[in-house]
This record gives C-alpha cells, sequence and structure tokens, in this order.
C-alpha cells in the first residue's frame, strides 16, 4: 500500500498516485483505494433503476458527465463517468474502488479521484467541503468561493506565486474545533487552464500537463519530499468571487449580509448533489455556524486576468487592515 494524507484524511492506495508526498505506513487508514477493479460480485448485483443523480452536462456524444446510482442491497455508490471511468465509494466512505478504460492512466483517474470523488468521500463521513481554492496568509487561511470559472485557481496561483502557501485548490474541507473552523490541506497541486497559465506566466504552455490527453495544466506546490507540507490553518475570512461589467470602481472589496453569505455558502458546497435530507440538514448547520464565526466578504471583479496581482494585494491589505472578526452587516 501507498499511504497518503490530503484533506485530514489517512489515504492508503494499492498504487501510486500522482501529485501526492507520501506519508508513510500510518497503520490505520481512513480511506483505502482499490485500482484497477470494481468491488467483487457487483456485476451480478440487481441492477437499481433510478440513479440518484445525473450531470446535466453532457459529452460531445451526448452522454452525461457523470452519473450517480446507488448498489442494490445499500452497500454505497457507483460512479460511472461519460469517458468510462467507473467508481464506487461505500456507503461510510471508508473504501474506494476505481476502473478505467484504455487509453486512460492512473494520472487521467486521478483528475476524479482527486476531486469530486474524494469530496464525495469527505461529504459521506460528515465533512463539509466548500467549492472554493484555500491559501494561507500567515498563520490563517482565507477561502475563495465561487462556481466554476470564476478565478478561483488564478487567484489561488496568484498567491503562490507570492510565497502564500496554497493549502487546497477547487475542494476545501473545513474541520471544526472548540467552535473555531479550520482548512484542512489538500492535493499539492493548483489546477489551471492554458489562458490562466498565460496570464500568469506569459505563455500557455510554462506549467506541464494535468495528463497527456488533457489540456488543463498544474502548478507543483512545496517540497516534494514533503518537508514543507502545509499545516491545517485556522479560516479568518471568505471571499466570494463575484464579476461584474467594468467599472470605476472595481474592483473593491464588500461586506455580505450575514443570510446572503449562508446562502452563497450552501450554493457553493462540493458534492451538494449527492447529499441526503439528514446530511443537507447537518451542512446548512455546520455553514450557519461558519458565517456567525466567520467574517465573509464579496470580492467584485471583472475577469481581467491582469488584475491577480491587485487582488492579492486587496485581500492581504482587507486580512491585515480590518477587524474581520467584528465585521458583519
Amino acid at each position: 500500500m501507498y499511504g497518503y494524507s490530503i484533506f485530514g484524511l489517512r489515504i492508503a492506495a494499492t498504487q501510486p498516485l500522482p501529485g501526492l508526498t507520501a506519508a508513510g505506513d500510518s497503520g490505520a487508514w481512513d480511506v483505502v483505494v482499490r485500482l484497477g477493479a470494481l468491488p467483487a460480485g457487483l456485476e451480478q448485483a440487481a441492477p437499481v433503476a433510478d440513479p440518484l443523480y445525473v450531470s446535466p452536462d453532457r459529452d460531445e456524444a451526448g452522454r452525461p458527465l457523470v452519473v450517480v446510482r446507488p448498489i442494490a442491497r445499500a452497500d454505497g455508490f457507483r460512479l460511472q463517468y461519460a469517458d468510462g471511468t467507473e467508481f464506487v465509494v461505500d456507503r461510510p466512505g471508508t473504501q474506494v474502488w476505481v476502473r478505467w478504460p484504455e487509453p486512460w492512466t492512473v494520472d487521467d483517474v486521478a483528475t476524479y479521484l482527486l476531486g469530486p470523488v474524494l469530496a464525495f468521500v469527505l461529504r459521506r463521513r460528515g465533512v463539509t467541503c466548500l467549492h472554493a481554492s484555500a491559501v494561507g496568509l500567515g498563520e490563517r487561511a482565507v477561502a475563495l468561493v465561487g462556481p466554476p470559472g470564476a478565478g478561483k485557481s488564478t487567484l489561488a496561483a496568484g498567491f503562490a506565486r507570492r510565497g502564500h502557501p496554497a493549502l487546497s485548490d477547487d475542494v476545501v474541507a473545513l474541520s471544526c474545533s472548540d467552535g473555531r473552523f479550520s482548512v484542512q490541506p489538500g492535493p499539492p497541486r493548483i489546477r489551471l487552464w492554458p489562458e490562466s497559465v498565460r496570464a500568469l506566466y506569459g505563455t500557455p504552455d510554462a506549467l506541464p500537463r494535468l495528463t497527456p490527453t488533457w489540456d488543463k495544466r498544474f502548478l507543483e506546490l512545496g517540497d516534494p519530499a514533503g518537508r514543507d507540507r502545509p499545516q491545517p490553518l485556522p479560516l479568518a475570512a471568505i471571499y466570494l468571487l463575484t464579476a461584474r461589467d467594468p467599472g470605476p470602481t472595481l474592483p473593491c472589496v464588500e461586506p455580505v449580509s450575514s443570510v446572503e453569505s449562508l446562502m452563497a455558502l450552501v450554493a457553493n458546497t462540493s458534492a451538494n448533489y449527492l447529499l441526503d435530507d439528514t446530511m443537507r440538514g447537518e451542512e446548512f448547520a455546520c455553514l450557519s455556524e461558519v458565517v456567525s464565526s466567520v467574517p465573509v466578504r464579496r470580492l467584485v471583479r471583472d475577469d481581467n486576468p491582469a488584475l491577480v496581482p491587485t487582488l492579492c494585494d486587496m485581500i492581504v491589505r482587507d486580512v491585515q487592515g480590518c477587524d474581520l472578526e467584528g465585521t458583519r452587516v
């Protein structure tokens, strides 16, 4: 087994996982990932007619990008992607199986596993996850929240270029202790589309591809040997990324009411389409605690990637110069 530590979980895998730093054998794994095969007897199980979730997005052949079905006998869930990659996650979120077709490789599979699949695992384990990126500013963390394409990863990469540790990209797992929320470090990579790489580095091929079959690139973070692995950091503030038409007052940081903050966070949690009623109630309670203890601000800007340095400066000044603990509307 190959051992890793991400999102606050101790994970064992039957093959090496790309982009992760080995954490050694803990002897007590939270999640075991079995690559190359699905559970024995799965194909013989009685089929479940109604899927739990069907993605509204389609591939070029018109197939849903992902379909999630509960497994007969209520043992778990089967996630079937349009490209033929399949995952099975057991109900408590302790076991994951994955099978993929040729010509895909473990590198391709990892783009699913280390993102939406582990987000689903975390949700099964009762961990609230924001659809966000998170960076460290000193001894605190800030979360950058927004829908796909909002610029979360690009802004996180801008902070990383300035020497601020990027804690997580796309999935931000929150932990709570004594009423204080912290961000758990995720995989040490930021995934970027070529246009973002061009904006940050001057050319779209300045960073390596995630896989040979996908044009998305990645920024490697930290020391490959794991000597400077990020630690969980207390969450100091949350910034909602909002785009507007260019104007003389942009970019700017605006306060957000508690009610609007809560609704925005509920709309931007990871794998929220797979929650049952009990899990949704738990999520709502958790996020209510978040907005009552962590300031939420709106970062308003246009889509000009040249603004990334300016936006980084604005957030740093906002965190350092404001009494965020008392900021409420």
